[in-house]
C-alpha cells in the first residue's frame, strides 16, 4: 500500500531496476531500512527548515486545531502546517472561500512515513488528484494529537489547476480527517473544515513591542447598539497625559468577544486641541443633528482599522507623536456597528489600545485619506460584474500642499484599501509627470471581510506634482437598484488610507465625478432650483418630474450595456477636487473642478515564462530525483559492505 501512497517511494520503485530489489532480498537488505533512510532524509530537511525559522504565521481557526506558518522568496513558498489530528490534514487556495474550483494540497503521516498529494476541484466540488505534482514534501511527524507537515511550491507553478500566490488576499481554507488518506483518495471531512483570508506575500506588520511599553485603551463603555443595519457610534477621549514628546508605535483593536462580524470599521480623528473636557464622556449617534458641537471640530483621520485586521505595528523610524502642540489632545473614535440581523440587546465595550514611549523615532508619521469623496453622487448601476470607479488626488493638490509643506516630497509606508461589500479589487495607481509607476498598494481579491494595513516594502515617495488614482472595481450582478456611496455597509466607498512620514498639513485628497453629466446619461434636461431639498429634485423631463436624483437613477432602465457606457461616461467626467489641511481648513484647490489625467501607458509587466506539461513535471520532481540518489548511494554504500 505504501509504495502508492507515498510517492517519494512510488517513484523510486519505478526508477530502480527489477534487480535491484532482487539484490535487496538477496543481500538481506530488510524494506524499513529503506523507509528509515527515507525518514531520515526528510528529517534532515525538517531540521534546516527549523533552524532558519518562519517569517509568518496565522491560525486558521478559533479553537486552536489549526496551526499555518510560512515563508517566502521571489519565487517559492514554503509552509508548515500544525493540525489536531492523527490523519489527513487539507489546505487548499478558492477563489471564493468555498470548494468549488480550490487548488488543494492534502496529506498526513501513516505508520511513521510522511506524504503529500497535490488535488484540486472542479466547479462541481469533486476532488481530483493533480496529474502534475507542484507541491515538495520536506518533512512531516505526529505524536498522539497532532500531525505537522512541512512543504514547498513555486509561487507560479504555470499549473491551470493550480491558483497563483500572489501580493493580493488569498481566500484560503482547510480541512481535517481523524483517518489518513486510502487508496481510493481522502474521505470527507464533515464538519472539520472552515476558511481564512490572508494575504501570504504581504501579511501585515510584527505584533511584538518592547516590553514596559505604555499602554491606553480607548473604550466604548457598555454601548447599547441599536436594532438597526448601520450605526456609526462616536465618542471623545483625550490622549495621553504625557509632559514631552512621546510616539505611538503600535495601534490594535480591542474588538469585544463575539463581536468580530458587528464591528465594520473603527476610525480615529483628531480634534480641537482647546475643547471643553466636560464633553469627554459623551458618546452620542455620528453625523445626528443632535450630536455636540465639539464633535464638528473632528475632521483629520490620525488611524484607520477595519473588520478582520490586525493591530498595525509603526516601523522602526516612524511614529504617531503626542505630547507636542501641534499634536492631537483630544480623539473622537468613530466605530461602525454593522447590524444586518438587527439582533437586540447588544451592549458594546470594543475600542483600540494605543502603545506609546518617550524613546521618539526619527520621523512623525501623518494619514491621508485619498480615493472617491463620500457622496450620494458616487453610483453603481445594478447587474455589474466590473464597474469601475476612480478616485483622484490630483497633481495640483499635491503640488500645492507638498511644495509649500515638503518640497522634498513624503514616504509612504503602508495602506489601507477599503471598499464595502460590492468591492471586488482596489488599487492605488501613482503618476509621475503623467507616467505611470507600478501600483502603489493593490488587492486583486479584494475581501470585505479581511481589511488591514499593507506594509510597503520598499517605501515610495510622493513628490509635488505627482498624482494617485485609488480604483476600485464592483461586482453589483444580484442587484436591482443603484448601489449609492455612503456610510452603510450596503452602501459604497474606494477609499485607501495612506500612512506616510515626514507629517505635513494635508488630510485629504480626493475627488468627486460632477453630477451633471451623471444625470445627463439618464435624460435629465433641469433640475429644480434653488436646490431645497436632499437629495435634490428633478424638473425635467416629464417622466422624473418631481422625483428626487436618487429616485430618478433607479427608475431609468438599466442593462449590461447602458452599464458599461455610463462607466465610461463617469470615467471622463470632469471632477471636483477634495484637499483639505489637518482640521477644518482647506488648500486653494479645494472645490476646483478639473479634467481627469490622461496618463501616459504604463509598459505591461512581464508576463511569468511558463514550462510546457513534461518541463514542469519534471522541475517539480527535480527535489525528489535529488532525495533518491541520496538513497540510492546509500544503498550502494551497504551494498559494497
Amino acid at each position: 500500500m505504501w509504495p502508492e501512497r507515498l510517492g517519494l517511494l512510488s517513484l523510486s520503485a519505478r526508477t530502480q531496476p527489477r534487480t535491484s530489489h532482487n539484490n535487496m532480498r538477496e543481500t538481506g537488505l530488510p524494506r524499513a531500512l529503506l523507509l528509515l533512510l527515507l525518514h531520515a532524509t526528510l528529517l534532515s530537511a525538517e531540521r534546516s527548515r527549523d533552524s532558519s525559522g518562519f517569517q509568518h504565521s496565522a491560525a486558521l481557526d478559533a479553537g486552536g486545531r489549526y496551526a499555518l506558518k510560512w515563508s517566502f522568496d521571489e519565487t517559492s513558498i514554503t509552509f508548515e502546517v500544525e493540525a489536531a489530528t492523527r490523519g489527513y490534514m487539507g489546505l487548499g487556495f478558492s477563489p471564493n472561500g468555498a470548494m468549488a474550483s480550490a487548488d488543494l494540497v492534502i496529506g498526513g503521516v501513516a505508520n511513521g512515513i510522511p506524504y503529500l498529494h497535490d488535488y484540486y476541484a472542479d466547479s462541481s466540488r469533486v476532488v481530483h488528484k493533480d496529474p502534475v505534482q507542484n507541491y515538495r514534501l520536506l518533512y512531516g511527524r505526529e505524536n498522539h494529537t497532532h500531525t505537522v507537515l512541512g512543504f514547498s511550491r513555486d509561487l507560479e507553478t504555470c499549473d491551470p489547476n493550480d491558483r497563483a500566490i500572489t501580493g493580493s488576499t488569498m481566500r484560503v481554507i482547510w480541512a481535517l480527517h481523524s483517518e489518513d488518506v486510502g487508496p481510493s483518495g481522502p474521505v470527507y471531512h464533515g464538519i472539520n473544515r472552515g476558511r481564512k483570508s490572508l494575504r501570504f506575500l504581504n501579511p501585515g506588520t510584527n505584533r511584538n513591542v518592547p516590553a514596559g511599553i505604555a499602554t491606553m485603551d480607548l473604550r466604548n463603555n457598555n454601548v447599547p447598539v441599536p436594532d438597526k443595519d448601520t450605526t456609526y457610534w462616536c465618542q471623545m477621549y483625550k490622549m495621553p497625559d504625557v509632559q514631552q514628546k512621546h510616539h505611538i508605535i503600535r495601534i490594535e483593536p480591542l474588538i469585544q468577544k463575539g463581536h468580530e462580524n458587528l464591528v465594520h470599521h473603527i476610525l480615529l480623528y483628531q480634534c480641537d486641541s482647546s475643547l471643553n473636557e466636560s464633553e469627554l464622556d459623551l458618546g452620542h449617534n455620528c453625523f445626528h443633528p443632535n450630536m455636540p458641537d465639539s464633535f464638528t471640530t473632528c475632521e483629520t483621520v490620525i488611524f484607520a482599522w477595519a473588520i478582520g485586521g490586525e493591530g498595525f505595528t509603526y516601523p522602526p523610524h516612524v511614529g504617531m507623536s503626542i505630547g507636542t502642540d501641534i499634536d492631537p489632545v483630544y480623539v473622537l473614535m468613530e466605530m461602525h456597528f454593522d447590524n444586518p440581523a438587527l439582533q437586540t440587546d447588544v451592549v458594546d465595550s470594543s475600542g483600540l489600545r494605543l502603545f506609546y514611549t518617550p524613546k521618539l523615532r526619527t520621523y512623525d508619521a501623518g494619514v491621508i485619506e485619498t480615493g472617491v469623496w463620500v457622496s450620494l453622487y458616487h453610483m453603481l448601476p445594478p447587474g455589474m460584474e466590473d464597474f469601475i470607479t476612480e478616485g483622484h488626488c490630483t497633481q495640483e493638490c499635491l503640488q500645492e500642499s507638498l511644495e509649500s509643506e515638503m518640497p522634498s516630497g513624503v514616504s509612504v509606508f503602508a495602506a489601507l484599501l477599503h471598499a464595502h461589500l460590492a468591492g471586488r479589487a482596489i488599487r492605488t495607481r501613482h503618476f509621475r509627470q503623467q507616467v505611470e509607476l507600478p501600483p502603489m498598494a493593490l488587492d486583486d481579491q479584494f475581501d470585505f471581510n479581511f481589511q488591514e494595513f499593507q506594509p510597503l516594502s520598499p517605501e515610495r515617495q510622493i513628490l509635488p506634482g505627482d498624482s494617485l488614482i485609488t480604483e476600485c472595481v464592483y461586482n453589483t450582478k444580484g442587484r436591482n437598484n443603484m448601489t449609492w456611496g455612503g456610510l452603510s455597509t450596503r452602501n459604497e466607498m474606494c477609499l485607501s488610507y495612506l500612512l506616510y512620514y515626514p507629517r505635513v498639513n494635508l488630510a485629504r485628497c480626493e475627488s468627486l465625478p460632477e453630477i451633471r453629466g451623471q444625470l445627463k446619461f439618464i435624460g435629465v434636461k433641469q433640475i429644480q432650483s434653488p436646490l431645497t431639498t436632499w437629495p435634490f429634485m428633478i424638473k425635467s423631463p416629464k417622466r422624473y418630474s418631481n422625483l428626487s436624483f436618487t429616485e430618478a437613477m433607479d427608475k431609468f432602465r438599466w442593462t449590461k450595456k447602458r452599464g458599461k457606457a455610463f462607466n465610461e461616461v463617469v470615467l471622463n467626467l470632469p471632477m471636483n477636487v477634495r484637499c483639505s489641511k489637518i482640521g477644518q481648513e482647506e488648500w486653494m484647490i479645494q472645490g476646483m473642478i478639473v479634467s481627469p489625467p490622461k496618463p501616459k501607458a504604463m509598459e505591461p509587466p512581464a508576463v511569468a515564462v511558463c514550462m510546457n506539461g513534461s518541463e514542469a513535471q519534471l522541475h517539480s520532481i527535480v527535489p525528489y530525483i535529488l532525495i533518491i540518489t541520496g538513497l540510492l548511494l546509500l544503498l550502494h554504500i551497504h551494498l559494497q559492505l
